[in-house]
């Protein structure tokens, strides 16, 4: 009999946070774009349907890239329609108007662009600076907008920078406008290479409220690379944040900052929530379950401590095979 059989986590609300979270989840996407090995098709198609079964309802399930750039994802245009009949968010990464005109065409409703708080990842991931970085994804927003479709921006190194150091929060804030004004529906805050702590977050979104900045437009994504991922969760709930980016089994980095970790594990991510008595609608041990038959393709066992604690001891040897 394992903890949630047992009723563990105790639920033990605290007042102020917010009462359900949706879980973005990027374990399909983020999560793989980095490996070595090329995932088939097919498992990756598998994978975001057996996340769909946990009752997860927002999938990010590929990128429209240039397969040069990202290898892993040159198989986009064979995933999404394999999984399109899924009755959950199916976002996807539109790096300019190609992407766009890639993802639009097999009716994508949700796309996301890709912007930096500094020059230097602007420099390594789109080759421009921050400012031309937004000025060629205005096009692409505007379009997309018209469409119909919803529009998501990330803005990575929100945090801290490999190569510049610590980030002011008003060069944070200023991109977070910029990328609102020119329409996005929603910000995803990105602690790339998980250099935050709970007092850095809460001083960002108290600065992006003072600018306007609209709660219900924020989530937040953070990488464990110190294993603060759980603690910025909390602090970002105590602002009222309510939408989590997280990766099943804590798989995925960035492939253009090799400091980025993995990012924060969903399942860790659902046994805190549980604990607080806050609602995901995500069935955990499905969810377990899923990414124990992701880390056997993989040929590793998950670095997500939920997932190893829950794991039956039969579901580990299965892990490391």
């Amino acid at each position: 009999m394992n903890a949630p059989e047992l009723g563990l986590p105790m639920a033990v609300p605290v007042e102020g946070l917010p009462a359900r979270v949706r879980i973005h989840e990027v374990g399909a996407r983020d999560g793989l774009q980095n490996e070595k090995a090329t995932v088939p098709v097919e498992v990756k198609a598998e994978f975001v349907r057996r996340l769909a079964g946990t009752g997860l309802t927002t999938i990010e399930a590929t990128s429209f890239v240039h397969p040069k750039w990202v290898p892993q994802l040159a198989d986009a245009e064979q995933l999404f329609p394999a999984v399109a009949d899924l009755p959950v968010e199916l976002p996807v990464l539109v790096p300019n108007e190609r992407g766009l005109d890639r993802a639009l065409a097999l009716g994508a409703r949700r796309v996301a662009v890709f912007a930096s708080a500094t020059e230097s990842f602007a420099k390594a991931n789109l080759n421009r600076t921050v400012d031309e970085a937004l000025a060629m994804f205005e096009p692409v927003v505007a379009r997309a907008k018209g469409a119909g479709v919803h529009v998501r921006g990330y803005l990575s190194m929100c945090f801290g920078d490999p190569w510049e150091g610590a980030v002011p929060v008003e060069q944070v804030v200023k991109v977070c406008r910029a990328l609102l004004d020119m329409g996005c529906d929603e910000l995803s805050l990105g602690d790339t290479i998980g250099v935050a702590t709970p007092g850095h977050v809460s001083a960002l979104l108290t600065s992006l409220f003072d600018a306007g900045v609209p709660v219900d437009a924020l989530g937040v994504h953070f990488h464990d690379t110190y294993g603060q991922a759980l603690s910025n969760t909390y602090a970002a709930l105590r602002h009222g944040v309510s939408t989590v980016d997280a990766s099943a089994g804590g798989l995925g980095g960035c492939p253009y900052a090799k400091s980025a970790t993995g990012n924060l594990a969903t399942e860790d991510l659902v046994w805190m929530l549980r604990g607080l008595g806050i609602d995901t609608g995500v069935d955990l041990g499905s969810l377990v379950a899923t990414s124990v038959w992701m880390a056997a393709h993989l040929g590793r066992p998950s670095p997500s401590r939920t997932v190893r604690a829950l794991a039956g001891p039969g579901d580990d040897s299965d892990q490391e095979k």
